[in-house]
């Protein structure tokens, strides 16, 4: 089974494995279990605002960090693969302030069914979108052309729902690129091919214990993270991760707070 089928029967089956609880956008999040009797905490706490300051000029190149010094870290989300994980990670965002850069396959209708919601959160900024292709193939398996028609219809689907086109971030998908797929992204206006220091491990069905433990080992400063809108384990963890995030002073930022990429 190819990643893309995949990852549509993880989120045909989301609602299952979530113990037949469906996180929808403005139902208040907790650090509970979902199902089974089990209590739903009270929503999060509030987190900071991004730090102020200039930001830190980057070449046109490939990153897995953020550079220079501070205390912020990029909780990068990618895929859709479920509307209900799209949904919880935007009530997280209007609940706690958290703020994100989701890398988008644009094939998935999580981002159409939540356009609305999510559209005055990237106005505002607390959210960034970025370019994961249409359907998330390998591209260093594919010709030219056909990485170009990959990352020019995701990046035409984002200007005509979000008013943005992702410029100039986007990640490969299995984070797989190479010279020719670099040089055709950057011909698209994508010159910074976004990679990550740690993972969530949650592009399909893990435990909630597991994600924290995983939480645990990547969220520190200057750390780009990789999680996923695909599986249910990350919307019951939401309260833990932000606890994470308070205990270790650190300040969730999107891509676009603290770089400033090459023009």
């Amino acid at each position: 089974m190819d990643r893309r089928r995949l990852l549509s029967v993880l989120a045909a089956g989301t609602a299952v494995a979530s113990a037949g609880r469906v996180v929808a956008v403005g139902e208040p999040i907790g650090t509970g279990s979902a199902g089974g009797g089990s209590p739903i905490l009270p929503p999060a706490p509030r987190l900071p605002p991004p730090p102020g300051g200039p930001k830190t000029p980057i070449p046109a190149s490939t990153i897995t960090a953020l550079p220079g010094p501070g205390n912020s870290m990029a909780l990068t989300v990618d895929d859709g693969a479920s509307p209900e994980v799209v949904a919880a990670y935007i009530t997280f965002a209007r609940e706690t302030g958290a703020r994100f850069t989701f890398f988008v396959t644009a094939y998935y209708d999580s981002w159409s069914i939540h356009r609305n919601a999510l559209r005055p959160l990237v106005e505002s900024g607390q959210i960034q979108l970025a370019n994961h292709t249409w359907d998330h193939p390998d591209l260093t398996k594919l010709s030219g052309s056909a990485v170009a028609a990959q990352l020019d219809r995701a990046k035409r689907y984002l200007l005509d729902n979000f008013g943005v086109d992702g410029t100039p971030y986007f990640r490969p998908p299995f984070g797989r690129h190479n010279g020719t797929v670099d040089r055709v992204a950057a011909d698209l206006g994508y010159t910074v091919p976004t990679m990550w220091y740690g993972s969530l491990s949650d592009s399909g069905v893990i435990t909630e214990d597991y994600l924290i433990e995983c939480a645990r080992r990547y969220f520190n400063p200057q750390t780009i993270v990789i999680g996923h809108a695909n599986a249910p384990a990350v919307t019951h963890c939401y309260g833990q991760l932000v606890d994470i995030v308070k205990e270790r002073n650190l300040a969730l930022v999107t891509l676009n707070d603290v770089l400033l990429p090459p023009r």
